[in-house]
């Protein structure tokens, strides 16, 4: 059984973390996208940390944005998030998906003095939810050759729909 996912936020000293907890899914992308707004925003920090340390699941939509904030990242401040994973499972999905070319992926985090909060959550419109599963697969699709066979169909079929 998988607890319900949530994602917390914390800022701290030039560095922003992002801890995803539990089973993160397509309900929490209209909240991870405007954070990610945010820090782009504020463009004043040194680092983004993403901890996935207590993450027992997580959908494509949400790594499409997770990938989002990389490509920022590296085109805005010129440096690659940092992604804490200490799972097999998690470690693999994360190679299998390409993100060891778009993120640091380290075992375990240095702890931010920060208190962590929850992300707000964010009611979107069905419209607006298909267009952000589009742009997160859309940019997976990018990363390398068998994410863009895994996640064609899926695309053709969301494109097709709109």
């Amino acid at each position: 059984m998988m607890t319900t996912g949530k994602i917390q936020f914390a800022e701290s000293q030039g560095t922003f973390v992002l801890k995803f907890i539990g089973d993160v899914r397509l309900t929490l992308c209209a909240a991870l996208d405007a954070y990610i707004e945010k820090i782009f925003s504020v463009l004043s920090f040194e680092s983004i940390v993403i901890d996935l340390t207590e993450t027992e699941g997580i959908d494509s939509t949400s790594l499409g944005l997770l990938a989002k904030l990389s490509i920022l990242s590296k085109q805005k401040v010129g440096f690659l998030p940092t992604l804490v994973s200490n799972h097999d499972d998690m470690n693999r999905l994360l190679q299998s998906m390409g993100f060891d070319q778009v993120f640091n992926i380290v075992p375990e985090t240095t702890p931010t003095c920060a208190e962590l909060q929850d992300l707000p959550g964010q009611m979107l419109s069905e419209d607006k939810v298909k267009k952000k599963v589009l742009e997160a697969h859309h940019i997976l699709m990018q990363l390398n050759d068998s994410n863009r066979e895994a996640f064609r169909d899926l695309v053709s079929a969301l494109e097709s729909d709109a």
